[in-house]
């Protein structure tokens, strides 16, 4: 029979080993944001053309988004740890090199490395935690905390962007990573239990590999290009076409491989395929808002990067404070399904308020308000959300389903960001053909104009996601979350 001391000592191992693993998944949600209040201060010191700038955002998202489902299923075979201890070294070398980059093409090239890095370890996070924490409490505390560094890492991201750049320059949001990688990897090694996995033999398909892999590149990297004016309808078409056939003929693999990759038998289960594509709906409309408010901020009321970053402080304070303080609770009252739906139309309803943005909106009645119930509603439905979608995963399989969730969280972003970037500028433009007065007046009103379309456009996300989890995620008598 364990003693007091014994019961405290395994509680305090438990979230030291939660720690490490969140620490690192704050780095790279940190890593996809933090740069964006930065992009022109990097273009000017390194001279990139304003095409080659974007891909100091999407190198890192690409092969991050790319590499996830195939860094989740090696996380099954060769245990989780392994594959963790090995991204995490990855993305501290590659933080380094881009914080030492003095060219556009080593920057872009350690922003590579890092997504890659980030995909090892990120994908295996989820069912790590899972591990952790089989009991439901212990488990809607510990995804309380993982849907905190999720949600409000993105918005922390962006204010630490605008204060390192304005205090201390660039180099510096990537090289902080370096003492922060060394420790969390001697902590990690230390404190994560040793898992073996099920073998590569269980799951060594190469050629399912291939195809997933190229195959989830080309398309985020099609949704990126979306949003650049310079590229062509006819192109985006080719891309977006031949990524579908890879995926769909890594569908067709895995449907006969003798030892498949992602087994299909996974998706048969209701809650964890709904619950993905709410969790695509949601990221779409969360960091495409980030996105828009971010350059509703400097281009409409005209404030500063500083400025921008910490008018973010609402959403985060409040995602904290559900996160990690009442969605424990809330979910043991109410249920996990209960919590998902209402802090769904919590953020569908903030949404909707910050559409209505005057030209000469003020911060504290126009901005501020939207910003907390966004907090507070992302700050309980992804933590929900993220539940369901690994409530059905066998043990074996929790590594795959972790990949998966996070493929659906990174794929939600990439296209949220650019469907709602070109729905911002489309419309700018037809406002301001459209407009009568002068031509500053024009310029600000239609670049609200396009905002306010986008803002509408992430709401639709949200409310898309709130019917589909009204009704496919609602418990049955033999699934009751």
């Amino acid at each position: 029979m364990s003693t007091g001391t014994e019961v405290a000592a395994k509680v305090r191992a438990r979230w030291q080993a939660l720690a490490v693993l969140l620490a690192m998944q704050l780095m790279i949600i940190l890593d996809g944001t933090v740069v964006t209040i930065a992009l022109p201060t990097i273009q000017g010191e390194l001279g990139f053309s304003q095409a080659g700038l974007a891909w100091v955002m999407n190198a890192y998202l690409i092969a991050f988004a790319g590499l996830l489902l195939l860094a989740g299923r090696f996380g099954d075979l060769v245990g989780g740890r392994q594959v963790f201890l090995g991204g995490l070294a990855l993305f501290t070398a590659a933080s380094l090199l881009c914080g030492v980059a003095n060219s556009p093409e080593l920057l872009i090239t350690g922003r590579f490395l890092q997504g890659v890095g980030g995909a090892l370890a990120s994908a295996v996070i989820l069912g790590m935690i899972v591990a952790l924490y089989p009991e439901p409490a212990g488990q809607a505390r510990a995804m309380g905390s993982y849907g905190f560094v999720s949600a409000g890492g993105a918005s922390i991201g962006l204010i630490a962007g605008g204060v390192i750049t304005q205090s201390i320059g660039w180099h510096w949001a990537f090289l902080i990573n370096v003492p922060i990688g060394i420790v969390a990897f001697v902590l990690a090694a230390r404190l994560l239990a040793r898992d073996r996995g099920v073998g590569l033999a269980k799951g060594a398909d190469v050629l399912g590999a291939i195809l997933v892999t190229v195959g989830l590149s080309l398309a985020v990297f099609t949704i990126v290009q979306t949003a650049e004016p310079s590229v062509g309808a006819t192109q985006s078409l080719l891309y977006g076409a031949v990524a579908v056939a890879l995926l769909a003929g890594f569908v067709i693999r895995q449907a006969r491989a003798a030892q498949p990759l992602m087994p299909l038998r996974i998706f048969r289960n209701r809650m964890i395929s709904a619950a993905n594509v709410v969790v695509v709906l949601m990221f779409a409309g969360g960091f495409g808002f980030q996105f828009m408010t971010a350059l509703y901020l400097q281009r409409v009321l005209g404030y500063n990067s500083l400025h921008t970053g910490l008018a973010f402080l609402p959403a985060p304070f409040m995602g904290a404070v559900m996160s990690l303080f009442l969605v424990a609770r809330l979910t043991a009252r109410f249920g996990t399904y209960r919590v998902l739906v209402v802090g769904l139309a919590l953020f569908a309803t903030a949404l909707l308020l910050i559409s209505r943005t005057p030209v000469d909106g003020q911060y504290l009645v126009d901005v501020a308000p939207a910003l907390l119930l966004v907090g507070t509603g992302m700050g309980v439905a992804i933590p929900a959300a993220i539940m369901l979608a690994m409530s059905g995963a066998e043990p074996g399989d929790a590594g795959l389903a972790s990949g998966i969730n996070n493929t659906a969280q990174q794929t939600g972003a990439a296209i949220g960001t650019a469907v709602l970037a070109t729905l911002a500028a489309s419309t700018t433009q037809a406002s301001a053909q459209t407009a009568a007065s002068d031509a500053a007046a024009i310029a600000v009103r239609a670049l609200r104009d396009g905002y306010h379309a986008a803002f509408l456009g992430a709401a639709a996300f949200l409310l898309l996601a709130l019917a589909l989890a009204a009704f496919l995620l609602r418990p049955t008598s033999t699934n009751n979350p």
